[in-house]
């Protein structure tokens, strides 16, 4: 049975409130009569800003407030960016996509410069992933990294006060606020490998929810889900949190998909970078496959040498 009411749980960030308000208005453009509350909350995450997450305990610090109002009852689903879930989910949880995937491209954004190549050596560069400071170390020795943290309106107005030569961000956050027009570059996945699931709106939920699964299934778009499933799953083999440098992106064309994933060190000199092709419908063993390959590849001496106490 379709619910007559339901509550959203969302951050209150000005991104995860218009993701919020984009998955409200669609469900109630299907469901004529549903009616539905927002209950913004503000995370962990949200407010620990001078520090990178990797020291401070992950990306969960953006979710987990959301999933104690759901196990409360407080909630019906909470909306969150995939990239900002932990790769396994709690029991009791269920996760799905909601529409088409965004683009999940890394964007290169600067007041000065149109490039990430035409940057001087020593230009400062900002941003707030392991994952993004690895391939742009490795990619461009040179350039100094330096961390950011903030919501993407913070980031920008850091960049404008002169803190940084350029910042790198999430493309798909800055096309959903309405500032596409700041993206300099999309950096090309040859060069930098996006979070997994960037660009990817999910909803979770509890999973004795059925009436909300029922809900939500029409908005599952096949692409973003087959996509999902592989990258998650080989961020589940590679071990990837905030503390891991870590990127994977799937590619689907119809029945096939193409994935690459890489891990590396946070300073770039160790990287390993691995592609595998199959069918969309073995999305999630193809991720797993290709985790193993990674970890067999390198991947783990990579991750003994990150689970070396850091001088």
């Amino acid at each position: 049975m379709t619910p007559k009411r339901l509550r959203i749980a969302t951050r209150e960030s000005k991104l995860a409130m218009w993701q919020t308000e984009h998955v409200a208005a669609r469900l109630k453009e299907a469901n004529p009569g549903l009616a539905v509350d927002i209950v913004g909350m503000t995370t962990k995450g949200d407010r620990i800003l001078d520090r990178p997450l990797a020291q401070v305990g992950g990306k969960g610090l953006f979710i987990k407030e959301l999933e104690v109002a759901l196990a409360d009852n407080l909630a019906d689903i909470a909306v969150h960016s995939m990239k900002d879930v932990p790769m396994e989910l709690p029991d009791g949880f269920a996760m799905l996509p909601f529409g088409p995937r965004e683009d999940a491209r890394d964007a290169f954004v600067s007041l000065a410069h149109t490039t990430l190549a035409s940057l001087p050596p020593g230009s400062v560069v900002g941003t707030s992933s392991l994952r993004r400071e690895c391939q742009l170390r490795r990619a461009y020795p040179a350039l100094v990294i330096k961390p950011l943290r903030g919501n993407v309106n913070t980031r920008l107005a850091k960049l404008e006060a002169g803190d940084y030569d350029a910042i790198i961000l999430a493309a798909a956050g800055l096309k959903r606020l309405g500032f596409g027009d700041r993206i300099r570059e999309h950096l090309p996945l040859a060069l930098a490998l996006p979070a997994i699931g960037q660009g990817v709106l999910a909803i979770e939920f509890r999973a004795d929810r059925a009436d909300l699964a029922g809900l939500l299934e029409p908005f599952v778009d096949p692409a973003a889900l087959a996509a999902s499933q592989a990258e998650r799953a080989l961020g589940l083999v590679v071990e990837g949190s905030c503390e891991v440098p870590l990127g994977g992106h799937a590619t689907v064309m119809g029945s096939a998909l193409v994935l690459e994933g890489f891990l590396g060190l946070p300073d770039g000199t160790r990287l390993v970078r691995e592609r595998a092709e199959g069918e969309s419908a073995d999305a999630a063993k193809l991720g797993r496959a290709l985790g193993e390959r990674i970890l067999a590849r390198g991947g783990r001496e990579v991750l003994t040498l990150l689970a070396q106490p850091r001088q």
